[in-house]
């Protein structure tokens, strides 16, 4: 029976992970005992449990020495990183950079036009080639940044032109108001009488009486 891929992540069933734990542990243990003994390997291994419990294996009598002999050997390791061997490394990618280096400086003084004696014509043509590629390149890119100015010029008329039709009726409007105002000041100033729809006759003499 072909068993299901396990998804590398934490176990939250604790149950499951304690079992989980107990069996990769033993596990663990035989496959470094087994490398020890087919290899003849010096093997230590140190396991610490989720609850601090300590496991381990030593293919020597003593753990301690296996660690001894990993701290020698990293203050060791530590000592000779600036040793011959890294200098001769450091050197050599030295050299090596400088030749990029002066690689670039020759291509780049041939597209300019200068050290040119030396090329042959197959050369000659590359370069001419790659000159009008990038000829070509340039020019594409210079159309569309002209083509985004002139957009943005556009926008920036259109603009413009609306604050300047808003700043045109607010003119009209502060003129409408302010020739309202003067001609309400010059207009002659008449009573005002309230006519109640009553005409009055005036008579001289006696009262009129009808017989």
């Amino acid at each position: 029976m072909v068993r299901g891929k396990i998804d590398m992540k934490k176990i939250e069933n604790e149950k499951r992970r304690q079992v989980t734990f107990s069996k990769r542990r033993s596990g663990l243990l035989k496959k470094a005992y087994e490398l020890s003994v087919l290899a003849e390997a010096e093997v230590g291994l140190i396991i610490f449990s989720q609850k601090g419990r300590l496991y381990e294996f030593s293919s020597t009598s003593d753990i301690r020495q296996i660690m001894e002999r990993y701290r020698n050997y990293t203050n060791h390791a530590t000592s000779n990183m600036f040793g011959e061997e890294h200098i001769q490394q450091l050197k050599f990618d030295s050299a090596s950079l400088a030749e990029k280096i002066e690689l670039l400086e020759l291509s780049k003084r041939k597209m300019l036009g200068h050290s040119l004696s030396c090329c042959s014509y197959d050369e000659l043509q590359g370069i001419e080639d790659q000159l009008q590629r990038s000829l070509e390149s340039i020019r594409l890119k210079k159309a569309e940044v002209y083509k985004e100015h002139i957009e943005k010029l556009r926008s920036q008329e259109r603009d413009l032109l609306k604050e300047n039709e808003e700043l045109n009726a607010l003119c009209v409007e502060k003129s409408s108001q302010k020739q309202w105002a003067q001609a309400e000041e010059t207009a002659p100033h008449t009573p005002r009488t309230k006519s109640l729809g009553v005409e009055t006759q005036l008579f001289i003499g006696l009262p009129y009486h009808p017989s």
